[in-house]
């Protein structure tokens, strides 16, 4: 239903009535709003209402009555003549028993949890943490009517998950470089102005690193960089866009800014995944601030040491766990996605550490999680992509286990295959023809599909495509911590020189090592995922951690587009590859099928036909053969990770012709011929250059 927008100034004293339970957060009425909030222990709730995001003190407070305004543990009220852009917040009042789990303190302002839009406009952190009044320093959540946009007949675009191909990105850092030139950089218009890149490299999705509302206030300085909060890892509220992102924030705009981009990204055929946090809160551990679940129940929200509840399971890194699986927790989550999908039109999630989301109140996975299952059982949710980082940090590893058959998985295993294949490690010729079919090792056996199954070889957390193949170490030291944080194992290799270098040689080793990742990405089964920049060398420097870095270290540098245009030329034509050739984007695992020319559905080799070398350790070398079916064409794929040529057999093209559409040793534009402009291939042996990936086509 969608309501017209109301822009009446809001006058107080307001009138009230004793208002309904339903639904939770602020809901805008005809001739009012109902405040709804969940609290099962509180004993007192206080209605805070603001003249607007600067006032230091709340113009009416409203004290709900538990005989009047309290259904079951709902508490709740209607403000007569309420309209949008109200500011508000609560104070709850309660046991302060920490040992119990609880930690209510009525001096504490609390934003509301179901809140679209918040002001951070006196938002001191420190002033939330411990005993002690802040509301002169504290949030304020908005009154928005979610229903007041025109969405011009915009819908979700439900596009196949196996013609996915995901772009990961930081709204962000996408565009606040000065080299982007657009007008507002570092927001959701922002990305707007860079749809025509986007749909020319040919992705067909975005995954946005997290866009709810996080803290970016607090900073430090080190090395002459402000270090804050930049991935946004940490949730302050699920109903809320970013208002950093945001050119309107003040005005509670944060929705329709967001409206825009998603709608102007479905204009353009690109869909809109985003990267959610339910893992955990803002609130961090028993130290953290005071703002919103830890003062409306601590002990329903959170999951708490059994035996001494002041303290909290920790089962994200991050502090505090949230306590998922209890009916209120997965009552939010649900509400949050669906929201989401229903009124903001996105088209997928992927979980941080999804893993989290199927534990019980004792911290151990559930064999039939409820909010995992009411996720994958919705039907507001039927047709929406789901994934899942399928591991937590208190090492919880569940690759292949989550419910039904929508769910899909990072594939941490065929990063770690295709990372030591390429850089030359042997003997992986078995793990990666697993990787590069869909991982039916992983997924198979518990009824899954190709599909289930999310390739990357590099991600947010971790080295840009560029470091991968010029660091053998990580190189953190801009973060302040020592060079201790981010992981030790990145499976790379520098090709010669720690970092950047003038050197001719290395450097288009560099460049070949990335199409070689690139090609093999695009020619695997499963659904492919890129990130930021990678497909022209954004580096960071060889730091593998760039939580904290807003600034150029964690940006794209919109220079490299012009400076690395043969390599971006690579990468369009290569998933332009991919989206033609359903033969590399099956929905199903290979059944040995076999089409009118001979050619079963796929076909293994090494340097020659049908010996593709399993069980030799020293092995570098893999081809395998796909064949066409309905006159599609077949295609034969040789990877040759031994630094010299290797002559590898290529099969008889049965009345067709071979022609080469990839050769990742060869310099631009040899090194892919777009559709109609292959090189014929004659004879029965290709020489693969070293370190090389050859796709051949027959026509």
């Amino acid at each position: 239903m969608k309501r017209p927008a109301k822009t009446a100034a809001n006058t107080m004293p307001f009138a009230t009535q004793p208002g309904s339970a339903h639904p939770l957060g602020a809901t805008v009425a005809k001739d009012g709003v109902n405040f709804s909030v969940f609290s099962q222990y509180a004993t007192g709730v206080e209605l805070l209402l603001f003249d607007g995001p600067d006032a230091a003190a709340p113009s009416q407070v409203i004290a709900l009555s538990a005989e009047a305004n309290r259904t079951f543990h709902f508490w709740h009220v209607f403000v007569v003549g309420a309209t949008p852009g109200l500011h508000y917040a609560y104070r709850v009042d309660g046991p302060w028993q920490p040992e119990n789990g609880h930690r209510f303190d009525s001096t504490k302002v609390l934003i509301d949890p179901y809140a679209f839009a918040n002001s951070t406009a006196l938002w001191k952190r420190g002033d939330a943490c411990g005993h002690g009044d802040n509301v002169a320093t504290s949030m304020r959540s908005v009154v928005v009517d979610p229903y007041a946009y025109d969405w011009a007949g915009d819908q979700p675009l439900k596009r196949p998950i196996n013609e996915t191909i995901i772009y990961e990105m930081h709204v962000g850092g996408f565009t606040r470089s000065p080299s982007s030139g657009v007008a507002a950089p570092g927001s959701f218009r922002g990305v707007i102005e860079k749809i025509p890149y986007l749909q020319d490299l040919g992705v067909t999705a975005v995954e946005l690193l997290p866009v709810f509302q996080f803290d970016d206030s607090e900073a430090r300085i080190v090395d002459g960089r402000r270090l804050t909060n930049y991935w946004g890892y940490s949730t302050m509220a699920y109903f809320a866009p970013h208002p950093g992102y945001c050119e309107r924030a003040a005005m509670g705009a944060h929705l329709d800014e967001f409206r825009d981009m998603v709608k102007a990204l479905h204009a353009a055929g690109i869909e809109v995944i985003l990267d959610v946090v339910f893992n955990h809160t803002d609130e961090g551990n028993h130290m953290g601030p005071v703002f919103t679940f830890k003062g409306f129940d601590n002990s329903v929200y959170y999951y708490l040491v059994q035996n001494d509840k002041q303290y909290y399971y920790d089962y994200t890194g991050c502090g505090n766990t949230f306590n998922c699986n209890h009916p209120i927790g997965s009552k939010l989550i649900v509400d949050c996605l669906k929201f989401w999908v229903e009124d903001m039109h996105v088209d997928g999630f992927r979980f941080d550490e999804g893993s989290v989301l199927s534990r019980g109140p004792d911290g151990a996975p559930m064999e039939y999680p409820p909010v995992l299952w009411n996720i994958e059982l919705d039907e507001a949710l039927a047709d929406t992509k789901v994934v899942a980082e399928a591991w937590d940090a208190a090492g919880l590893y569940q690759i292949g286990h989550f419910p039904g058959f929508r769910w899909g998985e990072w594939n941490g295993r065929y990063r770690d295959d295709l990372r030591r294949f390429v850089k030359g490690d042997p003997g992986l010729t078995g793990a990666v023809a697993s990787r590069i079919s869909g991982s039916a090792d992983l997924y198979q056996w518990s009824g899954h599909q190709p599909v289930n199954s999310v390739n990357f070889i590099t991600a947010h957390d971790g080295f840009t495509l560029n470091d991968l193949v010029s660091y053998d170490g990580k190189h953190n030291d801009a973060n302040g911590e020592g060079n201790r944080d981010g992981i030790d194992d990145n499976l790379s290799w520098n090709c010669g020189w720690e970092g950047a270098t003038d050197d001719a040689g290395i450097e288009r080793l560099r460049a070949q090592q990335i199409r070689n990742f690139a090609a093999l990405l695009l020619v695997s089964q499963g659904v492919p995922m890129m990130v930021m920049g990678d497909e022209v060398r954004r580096t960071q420097a060889g730091n593998n951690n760039t939580y904290c870095q807003d600034n150029p270290m964690g940006w794209f540098d919109w220079e490299l587009v012009e400076k690395n245009a043969d390599l971006l030329r690579f990468w369009k034509h290569m998933i332009a590859f991919r989206r033609s050739h359903p033969a590399v984007h099956r929905s199903r695992y290979f059944t040995g099928r076999v089409n009118e020319r001979g050619l079963a559905d796929i076909a293994w080799h090494g340097t020659e036909l049908g010996q593709p070398n399993w069980d030799d350790g020293a092995a570098r070398v893999i081809g395998f053969t796909l064949g066409g079916f309905a006159g599609e064409a077949d295609i034969h794929v040789m990877a040759n990770m031994y630094w010299e040529p290797l002559a590898m057999a290529v099969p008889d093209a049965n009345g067709r012709q071979w022609v080469r559409a990839v050769d990742t040793a060869r310099d631009a534009p040899d090194d892919i011929r777009p559709e109609g402009s292959e090189e014929p291939h004659s004879g029965s042996h290709y020489t693969v250059g070293g370190r090389s990936v050859v796709v051949l086509i027959s026509k």
